[in-house]
Parts: structure tokens; C-alpha cells; sequence
């Protein structure tokens, strides 16, 4: 699990040395990464560019089809509500994340939105990793 939590914070990275929130995310089928995606709004312009959105549209087109079934979806930061719908209508069975979002996360900080499906949500992986490239990321907009 740590494996591919790693490479989610790889992806975190890229989105950060590029200016953008630093949340990374991986898609795993067969134990295998078939997508990979940063958050790219600034660069796109488009509020729906967060990393779990570009990963689901890899994978999708990876597999030639919007049923993400036994997928598995490792993110660096809990998905906001607009991803949590994303994550529920592409039939992803588990997600994996770092940290909380307590603004905008749709998971444990809104309505629990993912709590109440079928979706196994495993949490606190790689968390400290996590939080410290957030904090980082945002002192350095302060500055």
C-alpha cells in the first residue's frame, strides 16, 4: 500500500514544483498503476482539474471503459465532494488517502458521502508525508 501511496506523493510533487495545490493520485487495478495524475487548475484554467478527475479520465481510457471495477484509487488528500461523485459514478471499489481536507473534503469532512456506499476508504496512509508537502506548499504562498 505504501508502494502506491508513494507514487500518488510523486505525483504531489510534480503539481507542486509546477505551483499548483500539491495533491497527487494513482488508480491501481491488478496491482498494477494504470493511471497516474497532479492537480493541474492553474495550469488548465478548468476548477475540474483536481488529480482524482485527470487519473479517472486516464484510467477510464487505459481500460477502454467508465467502470472502474476493482480499482483501487490513492489519493494525498481526502477527495473533495466533486471527486467524491466522480469516485462513486466510476465504480471505484477503495480509496487510500493522506490527510484530511477539512474545507472541502467530501469524505469525513462534508457529508460523509463515501461512507455510506460500498467504497472501502482506508485513511491516514502516509500521512505525515502528506501534511508536511501541504504546509510547505502553502507557507510558501504566504511568503
Amino acid at each position: 500500500m505504501d508502494k502506491f501511496m508513494n507514487e500518488a506523493l510523486k505525483e504531489a510533487y510534480k503539481a507542486y514544483k509546477k505551483n499548483e495545490v500539491p495533491i497527487g493520485a494513482v488508480i491501481v487495478k491488478n496491482n498494477k498503476i494504470i493511471a497516474r495524475a497532479y492537480n493541474k487548475k492553474e495550469k488548465n484554467k478548468i476548477a475540474t482539474h483536481h488529480a482524482e478527475i485527470l487519473a479517472i479520465s486516464k484510467a477510464c481510457k487505459k481500460i477502454k471503459n467508465w467502470r472502474l471495477i476493482d480499482c483501487t484509487l490513492y489519493v494525498t488528500v481526502e477527495p473533495c465532494l466533486m471527486c467524491c461523485g466522480a469516485i462513486i459514478q466510476s465504480r471505484i471499489n477503495k480509496i487510500v488517502y493522506g490527510i484530511p481536507n477539512k474545507n472541502y473534503g467530501g469524505i469525513e469532512s462534508l457529508f460523509n458521502t463515501l461512507e455510506n456506499t460500498n467504497i472501502k476508504i482506508e485513511k491516514g496512509i502516509m500521512q505525515e508525508e502528506s501534511l508536511v508537502l501541504m504546509q510547505k506548499f502553502f507557507a510558501k504562498k504566504r511568503n
